[in-house]
């Protein structure tokens, strides 16, 4: 980890604190804020569902209020959010605060596979998030008119098209109004809730958690996959702490005890206090608290929050593949930066693409917010497990054993009750964001593991035998500068070493360019850059970022020139290499892995455009490596 990491900025100012927020509600609020389109009534309509009567409704109502309590507002928000990276926050950063204070390789090694699988299933809840979101919010229109009962799947996918249609163009321009609309949506899920609490008052007795333990007492094992469906409230809860880096934990904080928690209770409070006098409004329960002339305006305004609450998760795929790549774990994919000011906002066309396929795929299979809330859950659920067992790597590092050992006693049992609750649906769909886990993970070890095979075979010629080589048989020098990117800092790379044996010319002066990632989010730019000599026409430089940073070779260069670099553009030639890979044997990763590998390396982007390097001042060297 590098010592020169920058922090993120200071927490926003008392002043600044209620804008900040404002845009926070917006952001990272969406997906747990849209759960009551569609939690409560799965609770009494899923295949271990039990009747809405008086004490069923109380006992689910107290799971659900004490399940936000516990796990959103103490585990998250009390404990998860301490363990910030610099200033961020998600799986990722937790993963590598955890590894950070392990000494045991073998312990470093499993924090990193826990990780990247945590990292893999966020992508299941990336297609889920919006499948599930859009649908329930389009169903309020069976609730309006019987005539639409057909068509909300082929609205739904008319709406997500749309969706991920728009992404290229960035949050930037949209995201100001993301905090009113969602504020609005907010209120009114509020004001539903009074409403209807005004008529029944007694459902508020659900705060007392022994409804909720005499629940589970009396129902024994169809009490315990219940919580499946409570699960459901929760979904989105990980996003307070992954949106820490670009808001604070003040913001964050804030929205949720004043606004959002709230807004929520009070929404599932009244659905409860509906079933209490209308047992027979099991479906779409939701949006049978509004009065029938105020359905089509809520319809939009919930269709509105579930596209927020889909951006949201979207943009956090695109993040998560970002960071990924940056530190290895993935190939070269296509990244685009979708604001000048933000570095956070990116916009990745594959991903998006494949998600949009995935989502579309989802809904035309499902049809419908209850059949595809059994396939919601296990994703997520599956990461709120790693997410303790990594704070408690962290805060054992922090706290000591015994603290970490007390939290994770604490939070592990509950985590591992949902996770089994939702297990049992992986006939109704849980096995599809659980595919795609174990398929990003695959593919996230294939790369690194292939990676790994490749440096070994590249060559290990040192800077200093290759001075003695050339001052014994001095090549053919032409005028400019001869940029030669290289994986190692004290090693020269095949790309000038074939060069050099196949043009027998070598360029006035030379650079060996090696570009580290580190995992931390951000290195400060006054220590972006190492400089070392050589020899007088051999210079070496090392640059630094972070995870969250995008290189930037070309204006890297300029930097060197601060440095003391003699670089002109004009005569700055870039060399970079075509590798061709040669599957052999097993040894070091299974063949069909290596074949994997070579696919995704063959597919993967050039460098000249991850690095951003002006194609017409590159030269291609082909190097051949068997692996």
């Amino acid at each position: 980890m590098v010592g020169g990491s920058t922090p993120r900025p200071t927490a926003p100012s008392d002043r600044r604190l209620p804008a900040v927020a404002l845009v926070a509600l917006g952001v990272v609020f969406g997906d747990i804020g849209t759960s009551p389109l569609y939690a409560l009534h799965v609770c009494f309509t899923d295949r271990s569902a039990v009747p809405p009567t008086a004490e069923n409704v109380l006992g689910v109502l107290s799971l659900v209020v004490w399940s936000l309590i516990v796990v959103v507002s103490i585990k998250y928000v009390v404990f998860v959010m301490r363990a910030d990276l610099n200033g961020e926050g998600g799986i990722l950063a937790l993963m590598s605060l955890a590894r950070s204070g392990s000494r045991s390789a073998s312990t470093r090694r499993a924090l990193t596979a826990l990780g990247l699988f945590g990292a893999a299933l966020l992508y299941g809840d990336g297609m889920l998030t919006p499948a599930i979101s859009v649908l329930s919010a389009v169903e309020g229109l069976e609730v309006a008119t019987p005539v639409f009962r057909d068509s909300v799947p082929l609205i739904a996918v008319v709406v997500l098209i749309a969706l991920f249609w728009f992404q290229r163009r960035g949050t930037a321009r949209v995201g100001a109004v993301f905090g009113p609309v969602m504020l609005i949506w907010f209120a009114a899920l509020a004001l539903l809730g009074v409403l209807w609490i005004a008529s029944a008052p007694q459902v508020l007795g659900a705060v007392s958690p022994h409804h909720a333990v005499r629940f589970l007492a009396t129902h024994g094992t169809q009490g315990y996959l219940i919580l499946g469906s409570v699960f459901l409230v929760l979904t989105g809860a990980e996003a307070l702490y992954a949106d820490i880096g670009h808001f604070g934990k003040r913001p964050i904080r804030l929205m949720w005890f004043a606004v959002v928690l709230p807004a929520v209770l009070l929404n599932y409070f009244g659905q409860g206090a509906l079933l209490l006098q209308r047992p027979d409004a099991l479906h779409h329960t939701f949006f049978k608290l509004a009065p029938e002339w105020v359905l089509y305006p809520l319809v939009a305004l919930a269709t509105a929050a579930a596209v927020i609450a889909s951006q949201a998760i979207i943009a956090g795929a695109f993040s998560l593949t970002s960071q990924a790549l940056q530190l290895g774990y993935c190939p070269r994919v296509e990244v685009r930066h979708s604001s000048e000011d933000e570095e956070g906002q990116v916009y990745v066309p594959l991903v998006n693409w494949l998600l949009l396929v995935a989502a579309v795929a989802l809904v035309i299979s499902f049809r419908s917010s209850s059949a595809l809330a059994g396939a919601y859950g296990v994703a997520v659920s599956g990461t709120m497990v790693l997410t303790t067992i990594l704070a408690f790597g962290y805060f054992r590092r922090l706290w000591g054993l015994i603290a970490a050992t007390a939290i994770g006693a604490a939070f592990l049992p509950i985590d591992l009750a949902f996770l089994g609750a939702n297990l049992v649906k992986i006939d109704q769909g849980g096995w599809i964001p659980l595919l795609v886990g174990c398929a990003g993970y695959l593919l996230f070890t294939t790369w690194t593991r292939g990676q790994r095979i490749v440096n070994l075979r590249q060559s290990r010629t040192r800077a200093s035998q290759f001075l003695r080589r050339t001052a014994a048989h001095p090549p053919l020098r032409v005028p400019g500068t001869g940029v030669f990117l290289t994986r190692t800092p004290s090693g020269v790379p095949r790309t000038l070493l074939n060069n050099l044996a196949h043009n027998h010319v070598l360029h006035e002066q030379i650079v060996l360019l090696t570009v580290i990632i580190h995992p931390v989010p951000r290195v400060a730019r006054e220590r972006r850059l190492d400089v070392r000599r050589e020899a007088p026409d051999l210079i070496g430089l090392v640059a630094h970022y972070g995870y969250m940073q995008r290189p930037n070779i070309p204006q890297l260069m300029r930097e060197a020139a601060r440095h003391g670099v003699a670089l002109t553009p004009e005569t700055t030639t870039y060399f970079v290499s075509r590798v061709r890979l040669l599957v052999s044997g097993p040894r070091g990763m299974a063949r069909w892995r290596k074949h994997l590998y070579a696919f995704l390396a063959n597919n993967a982007l050039p460098a000249t455009a991850h690095y951003r390097i002006p194609s017409e001042a590159v030269f291609e060297v082909g190097v051949q490596i068997e692996v």
